[in-house]
């Protein structure tokens, strides 16, 4: 039974974790030099929309959260969390940062928004309030289908990919170095920021996501 010093260690977790993805996404926005998968759809949407890409994210993550009802997934309050927090942090920070228009300033900001991002993942994942709805939606497809995490995984963000940049999301290097770097990232700081067992003294990580389907948001 969790106390509530523990408690309350796991909900600032939570919230400065899913506080940070949205912010560190929003830095890759700045740099224009390729979004992460969903950030590629959700940018695409906001400019066939004229939405902001924050509250796209929100509107995306409410309608992937109602996929789950026919997989039989349970959201928690990290679930329902992420849909809010992430895309009112993403635009909030967008507001706040200077438009970035030379490499100078693109370069560094791609650079230091990869790993904030896997250090959001590891913070709000090792909370363990549940799965975010786009990763509920994975390990969801994978006990429904039989299939492997990873290829749900593939096939879901292949999708979302070429979607996103058909409607207009960018895709670049960072893209490719996202997609390299982020599960090494996320794991290590799962390991980091993982929270003491409330009886044995041992750790506990992600939950109800298993971590070879570690996928922010």
């Amino acid at each position: 039974m969790s106390t509530p010093g523990r408690r309350g260690r796991r909900l600032i977790q939570l919230y400065a974790g899913l506080a940070l993805y949205g912010a560190s996404s929003a830095l890759l926005v700045e740099a224009g030099l390729g979004l992460e998968p969903w950030n590629v759809l959700h940018q695409g949407i906001a400019k066939l929309t004229g939405l902001t890409i924050g509250v796209v994210s929100i509107v995306v993550g409410a309608a992937v959260l109602l996929l789950w009802i026919p997989l039989r997934q349970r959201p928690g309050l990290g679930t329902v969390s992420n849909v809010f927090v992430v895309g009112l942090a993403m635009d909030g920070t967008l507001a706040l940062v200077p438009d970035a228009r030379s490499l100078a300033v693109r370069v560094p900001l791609l650079l230091a928004g990869i790993p904030l991002n896997g250090a959001a993942t590891g913070l709000y994942i090792a909370a363990s309030f549940g799965p975010g709805p786009r990763d509920g939606l994975m390990t969801g497809l994978h006990r429904r289908t039989g299939r492997s995490i990873r290829l749900m995984r593939t096939v879901v963000e292949v999708a979302v990919v070429v979607t996103g940049f058909a409607l207009g999301g960018t895709i670049g290097v960072g893209t490719v170095l996202y997609a390299v770097s982020i599960g090494p990232l996320a794991q290590l700081f799962l390991r980091v920021f993982a929270v003491p067992a409330a009886s044995r003294g041992s750790t506990v990580v992600a939950g109800a996501t298993p971590e070879r389907a570690i996928l922010p948001g």
